[in-house]
């Protein structure tokens, strides 16, 4: 038996929020659209696999599709039922005995639930198979804010995909529609002769809707580790310049040395990270002999490394900068130093630790001829 699977990935997907559709945000450092077509080619019951897209969408689509060898997309239509239908039509010259249709919003496809749909569709117990769920919670019909009555729940059901079919069939209720449908099965409700059985779902099917649904996918699915990182600088004063710690401007006769604005703060901070994600350093990533990163903002460093955390598919657990000087004082402007990391990081302050102590007038800090950072950060990656 020859099984097709048909990505549906042409919707807008507004309600995730983010600047692209939400099939191409990043889930664990990858497009969302790439697991779930992962998860179908490397399937081996599966022999043919194609996506359904946005027109304009094509490079984005190359991207997240970029490490697997798959057919050329289809171009979708304005509805899911038109980009369903359109799916099958380039489907047809390939004469699959089933196909496997899923929604791209769902990527992560256990194997087991693949195999499930397709086990019932080759025992010919039905022409249509549908990944379920058990509704555990109590469900009221509503009027607007009012309750209205209880819904027996004892024979609903949560239902998922992929959704499979005998290939002829869906074919031809998709052409024969006279009206759009969200759900493929719902064409064969009600055809005598058609039977649509329902085998078990997994909650890892869980759809991406909103804006927290990527980050609880990656949460609660994919494995992860977490990483500690540690940064280490110093520079010395010299008059005539400004002194930037943590991103906030200190009055003080005078700033540290540096190729940049010398922010020891945000350099040990930065360090930490590309510690933590083993990347080097940051003369690693802004070499201090370039011309370009002459007086740079350090900020713009902070930024770089926020979004290597962001571009492996991890999160910032939290950081915590100490500053070692004998002056200024530092207690007066910790607040706005925490203030500073947490935008540029774009975490909540609470993940931020500004603090300060001396050497004892031990040291070149404690002769005043400088200032010292070390930076601790904790990040969490995909497992490896």
């Amino acid at each position: 038996m020859r099984v097709a699977a048909l990505v549906l990935a042409a919707g807008r997907g507004v309600r995730a929020g983010g600047e692209m559709p939400k099939q191409y945000q990043l889930l664990a450092g990858e497009p969302v659209l790439r697991h779930a077509l992962r998860n179908l080619a490397t399937h081996p019951r599966v022999q043919l696999v194609r996506a359904v897209i946005g027109l304009g969408d094509q490079a984005l689509y190359a991207d997240a599709a970029s490490p697997l060898d798959l057919p050329a997309p289809i171009i979708g239509g304005a509805t899911r039922q038109q980009s369903a239908r359109l799916g099958l039509e380039a489907l047809a010259g390939a004469a699959p005995d089933f196909v496997l249709i899923h929604d791209a919003a769902r990527p992560l496809v256990p194997a087991g639930v693949v195999d499930r749909v397709i086990d019932a569709l080759e025992a010919e117990d039905a022409d249509g198979v549908v990944p379920v769920l058990p509704v555990v919670d109590t469900v009221k019909v509503m009027a607007g804010d009012y309750v209205q009555c209880t819904q027996p729940r004892q024979n609903l059901r949560l239902v998922q995909t992929p959704q499979g079919f005998v290939f002829d069939h869906i074919l031809a209720l998709h052409r024969a529609a006279r009206s759009e449908v969200t759900d493929d099965a719902a064409l064969m409700e009600g055809e005598e002769d058609l039977y649509v059985m329902a085998v078990e779902g997994d909650a890892r099917l869980a759809k991406v809707t909103g804006p927290d649904d990527i980050a609880r996918l990656a949460a609660l699915h994919l494995p992860t580790e977490t990483r500690a990182g540690t940064g280490f600088d110093v520079h010395r004063f010299e008059g005539g310049r400004r002194l930037v710690l943590c991103g906030v401007e200190i009055p003080h006769a005078q700033g540290l040395a540096g190729h940049s604005d010398a922010d020891v703060g945000i350099h040990a901070l930065c360090d930490a990270i590309y510690g933590a994600l083993a990347e080097g350093d940051i003369g690693a990533h802004f070499p201090p002999d370039e011309a370009r990163w002459k007086d740079s903002d350090s900020a713009l460093f902070l930024r770089h490394a926020a979004g290597r955390i962001a571009a492996r598919g991890g999160r910032l657990v939290n950081a915590d900068v100490t500053l070692i000087c004998e002056a200024p004082r530092i207690r007066p402007h910790v607040e706005a130093m925490r203030a500073q990391l947490a935008a540029l990081l774009q975490v909540e302050v609470g993940r931020i630790g500004v603090k300060a102590t001396t050497t004892e007038r031990l040291g070149f800090a404690g002769r005043g001829e400088g200032i010292a950072a070390q930076a601790a950060v904790s990040v969490v990656l995909p497992a490896a």
